[in-house]
Order: structure tokens, then sequence, then C-alpha cells
């Protein structure tokens, strides 16, 4: 590993300013960035560890009904609090599928958001990354590529984003609040992470030393709390990244959909907000083919990367499938297996 400076402020200001200078880093939970600085992928100079820096580790609930989650909430406490969950069943179900109980105690929701890449050519220094080293070619364009990118991929790169939690957070209209050595602004989720087009090093919208102070659900999210699953696609259903996801919410009235959301997760350089099937579902009474039609209405310009055609198909079903258990009613208590589209769905539902 290499060597590198630490350092500890005390408030957010100091952070931001330290963040400015170039080669540097934020260390929040560390479960990504200390693997990636272990096999020299990532090599900062310095570190900015914002762990102990205030304000930054609640879940505010603000008067109107939106809620703050601070950028460093674990995983786990989030997903365990009975309240959010209530609210927002899909994304505590995304944040329990996703790693092991260990992760999720470390990980951070600020974190979660950066995490890099699982593509195996990233991970690999001897491959050619145009995300690791710009310039240098993409070997997953010829290489083993099943896993890949079938959604707002170039020639550059056609790698995926491997969260979870990102995936009901775009569904939901979240928003990420940044702050750095010129101010606060707010960006939405839908927008936080850039595709690739020639500059695949640039992941996301933050500029140098800008940090996530905190991730915003507004009000209108809660609506879609009686209807919302999320489901998943692993190789190991125990602790595994999607192959591909799907976060979606219904609001329902007098027996037809009023609104909807969906989004993807496994299919793009980000999590994939479908507008195009939430308008094909908007009016409709629920059912088995508008279900379908809306599911290809996802997928509609996605285009195999290399031998991933598969993901395609796989990726409208389980937009159909989740569309589907979410009309039924959002249960009461999570299946033992949180995501899985194989595990028995609990009887009883909420807010039916």
């Amino acid at each position: 590993m290499k060597s590198f400076d630490y350092v500890r402020p005390a408030t957010i200001a100091e952070a931001v300013i330290a963040a400015a200078e170039p080669d540097t880093a934020f260390l929040a939970g560390g479960t990504n960035l200390l693997d990636l600085m272990k096999g020299g992928i990532a090599r900062p100079g310095r570190l900015v560890d914002i762990t102990r820096l205030p304000g930054l580790g609640s879940v505010d609930w603000e008067a109107d009904g939106s809620v703050r989650i601070g950028a460093l909430v674990r995983n786990a406490d989030l997903a365990h609090d009975q309240r959010f969950a209530a609210r927002f069943p899909a994304v505590a179900e995304a944040l329990l599928s996703g790693a092991s109980g260990q992760l999720r105690n470390a990980a951070t929701a600020g974190g979660n958001l950066m995490q890099e890449t699982r593509c195996r050519y990233f991970y690999d220094t001897a491959s050619a990354c145009n995300r690791r080293e710009p310039g240098s070619g993409c070997d997953a364009l010829e290489g083993i590529n099943d896993g890949h990118a079938v959604l707002g991929w170039s020639r550059a790169c056609i790698a995926t984003h491997p969260s979870d939690f990102c995936v009901p957070l775009a569904a939901l209209g979240a928003i990420v609040e940044l702050e750095g050595v010129s101010g606060r602004r707010q960006v939405p989720l839908a927008q936080f992470h850039r595709l690739p087009g020639e500059t695949p090093d640039v992941r996301t919208v933050c500029e140098p030393g800008e940090m996530i102070v905190a991730v915003l659900l507004p009000q209108d999210a809660g609506a879609f709390a009686g209807h919302s699953r999320y489901l998943k696609v692993r190789e190991r259903t125990s602790y595994a990244f999607a192959v591909v996801s799907a976060a979606v919410g219904l609001d329902l009235e007098s027996g037809r959909i009023r609104e909807a959301r969906v989004a993807l997760g496994g299919v793009a350089a980000r999590p994939w907000r479908c507008e195009a099937a939430e308008a094909v579902l908007a009016g409709a009474e629920p059912g088995r083919n508008v279900f379908e039609r809306a599911a290809r209405a996802a997928l509609d310009g996605a285009a195999p990367s290399g031998d991933n055609a598969y993901k395609i198909a796989l990726a409208e079903r389980i937009v159909a499938r989740a569309l589907s258990l979410a009309a039924a009613g959002t249960p009461d208590r999570l299946p033992a297996l949180p995501a899985s589209p194989f595990a028995p769905q609990p009887k009883g539902a909420l807010h039916v």
C-alpha cells in the first residue's frame, strides 16, 4: 500500500478544505476504499477522516414528512430503524440484501453512493481500464463481460454501479446534499453518478473537495409505502452484488395506479430511473399485461455490451415481478431472504 498522510478535521468546513487538495480521499466506513488501497487500485496521498464530524450521523424527520439521512448513518442502523422501514420499505429491503451483516454495521449512507464498480478488470491492475487509468483502454470489451452494462455504456467503459441502496433512492427521487469550498448544493440522485462517455474516470458530479453530507427523501416518497418492493437477482443469495435488481413503488387510488416509480440496478454505471415505464403505468389498472408493457419500456434502448444480452430479458422479468408483488401490497415483515425473487412471500400486508 502506498504511504499516505492522515488528517482528522474537526468540522465539515475543515474537511472540505483539506479534501480540495489534489490526491486526497475521504475516509468514512472504509469498506470499499481500504480494499482498493490494499490492491493498489486507489492510491491517495492523503486521507481525510470524517467519521467524527458532528451532525452527520442521524436520521432527521422534517415537519413536511421528508427525511434527511446523514452521510455517516450506518447501513444497518438505517435498515433497522422501524419508522424509516415502515415509510420506505423498499430502501430497507435493499439495504438488508446488500453485503454481510458485518459490512452493513460499518458501511455508511454516503459511502454507499461513492462505492466503486466491481468490474474485474477495474480491480486487476494488470488489465487495461479507462476508469482506473484514463486512456489505457477497456479489456472488459473483449473479456468476461456477462455481468456488464446494457444501458448507458460506451466503448470507453461498460462497468456497472454495484449499489443496492441507490436503486430505491433513485426510484423515490432522492436528493444528494453536497458541501464544498463554495458552499452547499443539492443534486438529484438520478443525476449524481455520471455515465461513462469518453471520461469514465469521472464517476460523479462532485467537485474537488466536495463531500456528501446527507441524502434527502422528499415528502411524496412516502406515498408508495403501501405498495413498494425491491427485488435482486444475484449469483449467491446470501451475499453477492446484483446481476439485475429493480425497485418499484405504486400509489394506488380507486383501483388504478395514480403514480408509479421504477428504477433498475446492475444495468448501468448509475442506478437507472425508468420514467418511460412509469408513464406506461400511470392511470392504468394493475395487472400482468400493463406490468409487462412497463417492463419492456424500462429496457427501451438497452443493448448488450458483450456476452450479456440475457440481462435485458432478465431485467424485464424482474421489473414485472416486482410490480406484481408491489401491487399485492408491502408485506408487514421482510422475507427471510430480503429482496430475493425466490423467497416465500410473507402473508399479510401493510396499508392495503
